[in-house]
This record gives structure tokens, C-alpha cells and sequence, in this order.
């Protein structure tokens, strides 16, 4: 891989891991774009690694509120009275978020790196979920007009946590994307925008690193052999620095606009990536 093609595609992946517009759409299409087999183990990899320096960005970000949740739940597992700190719960939340993903994407990894590889799944994932997206936004904006709605961090459950995580599942079809999906699952359980946000990230910090490192590993001599891990080390770098820019615009972004933007663009997206299959620019696979 070409130096500038690393730059380029860390831009990508810092720019879209946690909008919710699908990373992995937009990585799969600038792949093909460039010339890359979008199904090659090496290139498969470097898309999964490079997201740990996007993830890398979220850690550093919340660093506070992730050291909070975890002297919390830790203080709770030997005291009684510490489990009546809310973090300790939202600690337990965290970790019962992140487990779905975790088993669906290893119990359907072969499917998500074959098949699914398709941007005929990305153009779809894209178009598709917008329609949930806005929904989501539609019903959290009618939540707003009630009185003591939407909820807060302090309210989130367990149970909340589980759904959220079971709603991030379907993030692994590309172009549905990981935030879009928890964004839309939270939004729907009346929980606020920016809440809905925040949760997004802590809920993706586990199931990123995971990813990222279980290719690193996995996938090592590929990585090697094909893109190489220079140009792997430089788009995760990339990557990072352009997500914690990402990240604190989003955030004042949600604080004060619904996702109708985000819900556009990804119709928009989705019609140009049909396009330029259907012109032959790309293949589909």
C-alpha cells in the first residue's frame, strides 16, 4: 500500500467511526476506489486495525468517565455501599452491552468477512438504515415534548445497556454502521441525544479494541506479506488524531441538531455507491 493511500484511508476511517454513516461502508468503497480486493485477508485486517487508532481516540477522550465507571464497579465488588453509586451500575451496563457483539461477531465472522463484503450490502446498509435512523430521531423528538423526558445517563439500566448491545449487532452488515445502530437503539429506549452519543462510544471502546486486536493477531502475516505495516501504522495514526477531532464535534453537533443530516447523507451515499456499480466503476465485490 502507498503512503498516501494509508493518509487517505485513516482519514476516512477517523472521519466515519463514529458518525453514524457506516465506517466500514465508506472504507470498503474508497478500498475499491483505489484498487484494493476488498475480500483480501491483508486488506480485511488493515481495516479492522486501523480502527483501533480511531477507538484509541475515544479512550483518551472519555478517559475521566471511563476511569469513574471503573474504580465504581470495582469499589462495588467488595462493598455493599458502593453499589449504590450509579457508576457502579453503569459499569455493569458496559459490560453487559459489549457482550452481543462479541458473540455474534465471532460466531458470524466468516459470513461478515465474506458475503457481506459486498457493496451491494453497502449500499444497502446505508439506505436501509436511514429509515431507522430517522425514525429513531422522530421518536426521540416526540419524547422530548413530554414531560420528564427523554432520559439521561443516570437512567440507564442494565436492561438498557442489553438492548442498546443487541441493536449494535446488526452493525456488522456494512454500511449499517456501529453508532447508527446503538445511536437508534438507545434513541428508541428514550434516551436523549447526546446520552444516546456518549453511549455509543463506550459501548464501541470494547467491542473495537477486541476487533482490532484479535485481527492484529490473527492476521499478522497478512498484513505483512500484503499492505504492509508501515501503511498500517500510519493510517491508524491518522486515524486517531482525526477521530478525537471527530468526537468533540459530534458531540456539540447532537447537543443542539437532530440526526435529519446524517439521515440524508447516508440516502445520498448509499445512491452513489449503486451508482458507480451500476456505471462499472466498482465491483461489486
Amino acid at each position: 500500500m502507498q503512503w498516501w493511500h494509508a493518509i487517505l484511508l485513516g482519514i476516512v476511517e477517523g472521519l466515519t467511526e463514529f458518525l453514524p454513516i457506516s465506517s466500514t461502508g465508506h472504507l470498503t468503497v474508497v478500498e475499491k476506489l483505489l484498487g484494493y480486493q476488498i475480500q483480501d485477508p491483508g486488506v480485511t485486517a488493515f481495516t479492522a486495525i486501523i480502527q483501533v487508532g480511531a477507538i484509541l481516540a475515544a479512550v483518551l477522550y472519555f478517559i475521566r468517565d471511563i476511569v469513574r465507571l471503573a474504580v465504581a464497579w470495582f469499589k462495588g465488588l467488595f462493598s455493599r455501599d458502593a453499589r449504590a453509586n450509579v457508576d457502579y451500575r453503569l459499569g455493569w451496563a458496559v459490560i453487559v452491552g459489549s457482550i452481543p457483539i462479541a458473540i455474534v461477531g465471532l460466531a458470524g465472522q466468516k459470513l461478515i468477512e465474506g458475503a457481506l463484503r459486498s457493496l451491494w450490502a453497502v449500499a444497502a446498509g446505508l439506505i436501509l438504515w436511514s429509515v431507522v435512523l430517522f425514525l429513531a430521531d422522530r421518536a426521540s423528538a416526540r419524547q422530548t415534548g413530554r414531560r420528564g423526558a427523554p432520559r439521561g445517563e443516570e437512567s440507564i439500566t442494565v436492561v438498557d445497556a442489553l438492548i442498546v448491545g443487541l441493536w449494535q449487532c446488526v452493525a456488522l452488515i456494512p454500511g449499517v454502521s456501529r453508532s447508527g445502530a446503538t445511536i437508534s437503539g438507545a434513541l428508541f429506549r428514550g434516551i436523549d441525544r447526546v446520552t444516546a452519543t456518549r453511549w455509543s462510544f463506550f459501548l464501541g471502546i470494547p467491542a473495537l479494541v477486541a476487533a482490532g486486536g484479535f485481527e492484529t493477531v490473527k492476521a499478522f502475516k497478512n498484513v505483512h506479506d500484503t499492505v504492509g505495516w508501515i501503511p498500517t501504522l500510519i493510517g491508524t495514526a491518522v486515524a486517531f488524531v482525526v477521530a478525537y477531532a471527530s468526537i468533540a464535534w459530534l458531540l456539540r453537533f447532537v447537543a443542539h441538531h437532530r440526526f435529519t443530516a446524517f439521515v440524508v447523507y447516508r440516502v445520498v451515499a448509499g445512491l452513489a455507491v449503486v451508482g458507480l456499480i451500476a456505471s462499472g466503476i466498482v465491483t461489486a465485490s
